[in-house]
């Protein structure tokens, strides 16, 4: 199940973040190799885990961290505004609908295999739907391969690339936004094969902080 972490009950997520934030090093310093981001500590933050940060961890039933994900508000310093505006190449979607999707992070033994996504990347996705249209927001920022651009418009999300791709850490990247609707969480539940909500106790209906 999905839990969202955000200054209402952060105290009460200490271990798990922890353990999130140790996730994230595995993922992209140890794997990806941005080694700028290691604190040499063993967890990965960064200059936007602040308080506007919506954090949302997949957590199993013996409380392990399977999945991570962070949500940033446009109307707040975030990625795209302040470490990757070339990737811009117009005005910035920005919004108190609009909402960046950063750090996504899933254990490797809880992964995708080839076009599928894992049952944890599936529901880190759904969450993010289920998330916006419960609390005002409709469209998200990504940073990404070119690569996923087909896989989201075939799970029902419209795709506007906001500039080409660059080469980043050396990998493709390119900034896009993908507005969803009630049509995109019905397909996204149509593949988990279940209506019910991904976040534990109802928890999408957690007010954002900004």
């Amino acid at each position: 199940m999905l839990h969202i972490v955000n200054t209402l009950n952060a105290s009460a997520y200490r271990s798990e973040m922890e353990a999130a934030l140790r996730l994230r090093h595995r993922v992209f310093v140890e794997e990806k190799r941005w080694t700028e981001l290691d604190r040499g500590d063993g967890l990965e933050l960064d200059q936007f885990d602040t308080a506007d940060a919506v954090h949302m961890l997949d957590i199993d039933a013996s409380g392990a961290v399977l999945g991570y994900q962070r949500m940033l508000p446009t109307t707040m310093p975030h990625l795209l505004s302040e470490v990757m505006p070339f990737l811009c190449d117009g005005p910035r979607p920005m919004g108190p609908h609009i909402w960046e999707w950063t750090r996504y992070a899933v254990d490797k033994d809880h992964r995708d295999r080839g076009r599928i996504l894992s049952p944890v990347g599936l529901a880190l996705l759904t969450g993010i739907v289920e998330w916006g249209l419960d609390t005002g927001v409709n469209t998200i920022i990504i940073q990404m391969n070119p690569l996923w651009l087909l896989r989201l418009v075939q799970m029902r999300f419209k795709t506007t690339p906001l500039g080409f791709p660059h080469e980043l850490s050396g990998e493709a990247t390119i900034a896009i936004t993908a507005e969803f609707n009630q049509a995109t969480l019905a397909y996204l539940r149509e593949l988990r094969g279940s209506d019910e909500s991904v976040f534990f106790k109802n928890e999408s209906r957690l007010k954002r902080t900004a």
